[in-house]
């Protein structure tokens, strides 16, 4: 490992656009494992891969349970072919989960548009008689 294949932790915060007490919070779950120099926390390609698909992970709504299942399948001479098959599973049961969430808005969106345009209605009816 190089000197160049490492990130400090400001390093990481500006690539990733995270806050250090993400990065801390992470390793302390034991989803990313920095080198430590003293103090200093220092990043490999595989905390890289890692937070990458943390990230991804949380803005597609996982857990932080489904995510270190998924990372912890990783094999690197293997197929992956089982961590493949996991994340594929979790997301279309996410994805399911999203567009009934997403059908519930929609619902509440024009339910909402109902009443306010009632409540319109009724401002104007209002207005009008008190002129």
């Amino acid at each position: 490992m190089t000197a160049t294949d490492l990130m400090t932790i400001r390093e990481m915060c500006d690539a990733f656009d995270v806050t250090p007490r993400t990065l801390r919070f992470y390793e302390a779950k034991e989803l990313i494992a920095p080198h430590r120099q003293g103090a200093r926390r220092l990043y490999t390609r595989k905390d890289r891969a890692r937070l990458k698909l943390i990230l991804r992970g949380k803005r597609f709504g996982f857990s932080l349970e489904d995510i270190r299942q998924i990372l912890n399948l990783y094999e690197r001479e293997g197929s992956n072919l089982q961590q493949m098959q996991r994340t594929y599973d979790l997301a279309q049961d996410r994805l399911r989960i999203m567009e009934a969430q997403r059908d519930e808005l929609t619902v509440a969106i024009t339910e909402l548009r109902a009443e306010l345009a009632a409540g319109a209605d009724l401002i104007a009816t209002v207005r009008k008689a008190a002129e």
